[in-house]
């Protein structure tokens, strides 16, 4: 007789069914797992052993076999624990065969039979939910997996717990889900004195998604207008939220089982390696740019990333998704975010300052900027120059409209967004528009087509860079609350798209 359990195999951010079939036999006393598993999986027997020893459970004198089928998919993580030990808990008679195989479980077992909270708990719940079996986790991963209300979702304390749980003494309660944060952000945009070019910029790309690169001198502002950034961004959505939460479920981010409803904000240091900003490493892991899915990744001193990893960025930007090709793995993550780079003009960064400038000058800017490339300059849709504040403006009172006031506007203008890509989950924002989708609505007026055509002309702007100041010129209008796209919204597009020294 072969007793069956079930669980999952993650790959990537999608939880792959895997049925656990335990078979005790005759034979000298062994216990092997087979079905490709890692050093982790393969130590879970010296736990399982352990945690049934500790319950007063002794194995019998018999070869027992667990297969993790399909066999051909690699299995990583201690989260196999728990349906191994349920599997063999039910080869044994100790719990029914139909309320093992009735259950998707994961979990870490210590040696003492507690269980251990593990990753993924919430894209587990998914694949149980389109299986219609009960989710079995430890207590502690039980509250975001409660978040997917389609399955029941129970959290064991123990393995002892389960045992009492399936043979009916003591039945567990069903998990509730977590609590929902909604963090509010303390940074104000009114704390920035002067600046109101870049802080227009920074409500244009929050209306519509729209990549953002700003370069200044030291002191200028540059991330202290990004740090303000997430407080001008509207909450997730109930499907947003769902996504980035899986993604952070994979990696452990999820805060005692609640649901994060603020925009993610990643900032990784210039230092970091491809595998931490794209993704891969041991288990092919989502990288900076999937943790800022739905969100925000701020790269400041752009210049001073690798240059293989600023190239990397190119078709993450462009297709909202990476492709994490490894010898064995091949794992597909989302990463629709809103890149905002911040760069001095120059290696020494006082390149627009005769006084404090470095001999090289100009020549040390060219060089430094071109670091950058020219297709992937070309991808930012907003650039702009942030000048130094001077000593007498920062005694000024402060200006331009709060946090609060600019938050409204985007939201309001994310809602009309909404509303005209209702019906297309591929399009969300005006920037992720094209094709037929961007002519019906990022055609602006007579007057407004022949400035850009003009601008086009003049400028030798690419077909991207001509669509990209389309998607802007449209946010602008949203902004504005007007249906067309008129003459002044195209011009103003155009001003953040052209500048001396931003030009690629």
């Amino acid at each position: 007789m072969v007793a069956r359990a079930h669980t999952v195999a993650f790959h990537g951010v999608e939880a792959r069914p895997v049925e656990v079939q335990c078979a005790v036999s005759p034979g000298l006393p062994a216990f092997s797992i087979v079905g490709l598993p890692d050093k982790a999986v393969s130590e879970a027997r010296d736990r399982v052993r352990s945690a049934l020893s500790a319950m007063a459970i002794a194995l019998p004198s018999k070869r027992i076999t667990i297969n993790l089928s399909p066999a051909d998919l690699p299995k990583e993580g201690s989260h196999f624990d728990l349906p191994i030990a349920v599997a063999l808990l039910s080869a044994l008679e100790v719990i029914p065969a139909d309320a093992a195989e009735g259950t998707v479980a994961l979990g870490e077992l210590s040696l003492d039979g507690s269980l251990v909270p593990v990753v993924g708990a919430l894209p587990a719940a998914m694949t149980a939910a389109s299986e219609e079996r009960i989710l079995l986790c430890p207590k502690a991963s039980s509250a975001e997996a409660a978040w997917v209300d389609a399955t029941q979702v129970i959290g064991a304390g123990s393995l002892g717990d389960v045992v009492r749980h399936f043979s009916g003494q003591s039945p567990l309660p069903a998990a509730q889900p977590g609590e929902v944060n909604l963090t509010p952000s303390v940074r104000d945009l009114r704390d920035v004195k002067g600046q109101e070019r870049a802080k227009r910029a920074l409500e244009i790309a929050a209306a519509g998604r729209h990549h953002l690169i700003m370069i200044g001198t030291p002191g200028s502002g540059k991330s202290m207008l990004a740090a303000r950034l997430p407080g001008i961004l509207p909450p997730l959505t109930a499907v947003e939220a769902l996504e980035t939460s899986m993604i952070q479920s994979l990696c452990g981010l999820l805060d005692e089982g609640g649901i994060n409803r603020t925009r993610p904000f990643r900032e990784p240091h210039h230092t970091a390696s491809m595998a931490a900003i794209v993704g891969g490493g041991k288990g092919a892991k989502p990288g900076e740019i999937s943790l800022a899915h739905n969100g925000v990744l701020f790269m400041d001193e752009f210049p001073e990333f690798p240059r293989t990893v600023l190239e990397t960025l190119r078709q993450p930007i462009e297709s909202g998704e990476v492709m994490v090709a490894r010898a064995n793995a091949h794992v597909k993550y989302p990463c629709r975010f809103m890149l905002v780079a911040a760069a001095n003009p120059c290696k020494c960064g006082y390149l627009t300052d005769p006084s404090r400038a470095c001999s090289r000058a100009p020549g040390c800017g060219e060089d430094y900027l071109n670091r950058i490339s020219g297709p992937l300059m070309d991808r930012f849709d907003l650039r702009i120059e942030v000048p130094p504040v001077g000593f007498t403006d920062l005694d000024l009172p402060p200006s331009g409209d709060s946090s609060a006031t600019v938050a409204t506007r985007v939201e309001n203008a994310r809602a009309i967004q909404a509303d005209r890509f209702r019906g297309m989950p591929e399009m969300r924002q005006n920037s992720d528009a094209e094709g037929k989708v961007l002519e019906q609505i990022a055609t602006p007026d007579a007057e407004g087509k022949a400035v850009l055509l003009k601008a086009a002309d003049r400028f030798g702007l690419s077909a991207r860079a001509f669509h990209r100041i389309l998607r802007v010129a449209r946010t602008i209008a949203d902004l504005d609350g007007s249906a067309d796209i008129r003459r002044p919204h195209v011009a103003e597009a155009l001003s953040f798209r052209i500048s001396a020294r931003v030009m690629a």
